[in-house]
């Protein structure tokens, strides 16, 4: 299977999509180049150049920048997923989302429940998310928690290249609004990615190791923190079940609840702040479902509740990292001997 990086299978997911359907389109800022400075179609590419090649293949009619006003071509492609087609909007950084709240939570989300089920909403809107990039406090948090609020939208979070083509193809599929975030710090991640068109269903997690002493959840970026300590706990004669969940809404919570009645201690690693999160919303429902399985606290790892910091030397701190993963399995699972 060919090796790709996560901002090609992204690429190779509009073009095969926009292949296979006319009617999906793609907007946003930059999406087709900008036509700035440079003069030159698909000079930039939107997000990360992740659209790159787009504009020259399908033109203008098809790949449509937009100008700098968020309210407006989020909102536009709100209007065109009602009217028959199927639009995936480049919003850049997740961070802009106040700007263009109102279309998204009380339009978007809502037409199917008002309308009786006669109406869909097939928008995909791509953004970038997470910290690490330098990027500063306005374009580096995790606001997914706020999106996996709301009834009616779907949340997806991609952690790899293969589930990054297979979840966006999905998305441009999906009859409903979806919330598409990629980490900016996984663009340059390589695995293994089919050129064929494929899909990965949404509300399905993805068990990427098992261990019999802890289950630990993590999105994003965060997965690979998690099994880096998953890697360290095995030093330590400590087995660890590391799940993703994919999507947060749905949530594939079933899975979790099962591994967390095998294992007995959970611990969720989030980049999101730590009121009100999705580490917070799955140790409740844990909680709540699973109590007569914990032998231990159900431990969160997550950063500070402040904003991102600008300087690299404390963004770095602001991070969650392996270490204090393995800390935080540490504090509820019973020391064991190595080996054992």
């Amino acid at each position: 299977m060919p090796k790709k990086t996560f901002k090609q299978a992204i690429t190779e997911a509009h073009f095969l999509e926009m292949r296979r359907d006319p009617r999906v389109i793609v907007m946003g800022e930059d999406v087709a180049g900008g036509q700035g400075a440079s003069g030159e179609a698909d000079a930039w590419g939107g997000s990360e150049g992740a659209t790159k090649g787009l504009y020259t293949e399908f033109g203008p009619s098809r790949v449509l920048d937009t100008p700098l006003t968020e309210s407006a071509f989020i909102g536009a492609a709100v209007g065109a997923a009602t009217q028959g087609l199927r639009p995936v909007a480049d919003l850049m950084f997740f961070d802009f989302i106040g700007v263009c709240f109102d279309q998204l939570y009380n339009q978007a989300a809502k037409f199917r429940y008002m309308f009786g089920g006669k109406a869909v909403t097939p928008v995909v809107v791509r953004a970038m998310i997470g910290a690490g990039f330098r990027a500063a406090a306005q374009h580096s948090q995790c606001l997914y928690p706020i999106v996996t609020h709301i009834p009616g939208l779907k949340v997806v979070i991609p952690s790899n290249p293969y589930d990054a083509k297979g979840l966006l193809i999905q998305a441009i599929r999906d009859d409903d609004p979806v919330i598409f975030l990629e980490h900016k710090l996984l663009y340059g991640v390589t695995g293994e990615v089919p050129d064929d068109s494929y899909t990965v269903p949404f509300g399905e997690a993805n068990v990427l190791r098992e261990g019999k002493d802890v289950t630990i959840v993590a999105l994003g970026l965060m997965v690979q923190v998690a099994m880096d300590a998953a890697k360290e706990l095995d030093t330590l004669g400590i087995k660890a079940t590391v799940i993703d969940p994919r999507t947060t809404s749905p949530l594939d919570l079933e899975t979790i609840v099962e591994s967390v009645e095998e294992t007995g201690h959970l611990v969720i690693v989030d980049e999101s702040s730590p009121r009100c999160n999705i580490a917070t919303d799955i140790a409740a429902q844990v909680a709540d479902q699973a109590f007569h399985a914990l032998r231990g606290p159900i431990k969160m790892v997550t950063p500070p509740h402040t904003p991102v910091p600008f300087s690299p030397v404390l963004e770095d701190l602001y991070i969650p990292r392996a270490e204090h993963v393995v800390t935080a399995v540490q504090a509820t699972v019973p020391a064991k001997k190595k080996g054992n």
